[in-house]
């Protein structure tokens, strides 16, 4: 049962998703709006309507594109582990705007494409290390957006949020930046109804433990409470085995993961790795093929695009729940 929902992602993978919004509404921002004032990371900051707006990865550009705000996108930044943009629900809207490069955000880039706004998150684009900062940046004259699930760690103004609702605050702040306050509404409005949906349906009883794989066989890479799959977990009617790790994206210990005996485990899926490679390493592993969800072959693909902050993660919580109540097989003993 579960090869066959592997199957069926992975064949899914190279069609365009039926993701919430991929309906694009026309642009009814107001170009001519005056300025407004928002939080950035807690951080009050006024804005003028962006014109030339450079978004790093899927999440920013999806974020932009549910909004119906693609003509006030010059160009997207899109690293090699993201999915192809062709696949992605919006694929129309990027056809329309630059692929700018493939590669990290970076501050020339940014200045070359005379950017008067960026959509990033803190250090999922925004870097120290890379001298490319919303500090910098305000330097410059160049305005800067970061997403709200990234703002627990920012220097100076940290403010935590779960990724989900950070995902609904930073539509609704675009929405009040661009003067599309409305359509902001609207597609919130959506989503929520959606999330309390999948919550209403998942099975009663005690929640199937979840590991998240991202990566790694020396140390495996997972996901801690500040990323959208450990809400998704939940969502779904699961729970993350590393949801005490107060972190994003982390690595941590084999010992860790075999102590949880997670009952699922949520594979990521993006560019760099095919999806089966890692599975048959969890399956091969003497540390992991005695897991209960390798042994009960629980193994649940989730695209990278619906693992960062974007729109995506309702699909990705759609997606576990369903796997949760159709597919899984409570290991035996479970």
């Amino acid at each position: 049962m579960t090869r066959r929902f592997l199957a069926a992602a992975l064949a899914a993978a190279a069609l365009p998703l039926a993701a919430c919004g991929a309906e694009v509404a026309p642009d009814d921002s107001r170009p001519d709006a005056g300025p407004v004032t928002v939080p950035r990371c807690g951080e009050e900051v006024t804005y003028r309507v962006p014109q030339r707006a450079v978004v790093y990865e899927a999440g920013s550009a999806d974020k932009m594109f549910v909004l119906g705000l693609t003509d006030h996108v010059h160009g997207y930044v899109m690293p090699p582990a993201n999915p192809p943009v062709e696949e992605s629900p919006w694929a129309a809207e990027y056809a329309k705007v630059e692929m700018l490069s493939d590669d990290l955000l970076n501050r020339e880039l940014v200045v070359d494409a005379e950017a008067d706004f960026v959509v990033a998150g803190w250090r999922s684009g925004f870097s120290d290390e890379r001298g490319i900062t919303p500090a910098i940046l305000d330097t410059l004259g160049i305005q800067s957006f970061m997403h709200s699930e990234t703002c627990y760690n920012y220097p100076g103004h940290p403010v935590e949020f779960t990724p989900v609702e950070g995902l609904y605050r930073d539509l609704e702040l675009l929405g009040e930046i661009f003067g599309a306050q409305e359509r902001a509404g609207e597609v919130v409005a959506g989503m929520r109804e959606r999330v309390a949906a999948v919550r209403e349906q998942a099975p009663q009883g005690p929640a199937p433990r979840v590991f998240v794989y991202d990566a790694g066989t020396d140390q495996p890479f997972t996901a801690g409470n500040q990323a959208p799959p450990n809400e998704i977990i939940e969502i779904a009617g699961g729970e993350n085995i590393f949801s005490g790790l107060t972190d994003r994206w982390t690595s941590v210990g084999w010992e860790a993961v075999v102590e949880a005996e997670p009952e699922i485990i949520v594979v990521m899926d993006y560019q760099d790795q095919p999806v089966q490679e890692k599975i048959d390493f969890l399956k091969s592993s003497p540390i992991t093929r005695n897991l209960p969800a390798v042994r009960a072959d629980n193994f649940f693909v989730l695209d990278y695009n619906e693992a960062i902050s974007g729109p995506r993660i309702i699909d990705g919580a759609e997606g576990l729940g369903e796997f949760i109540r159709t597919e899984y097989t409570a290991p035996a003993g479970g």
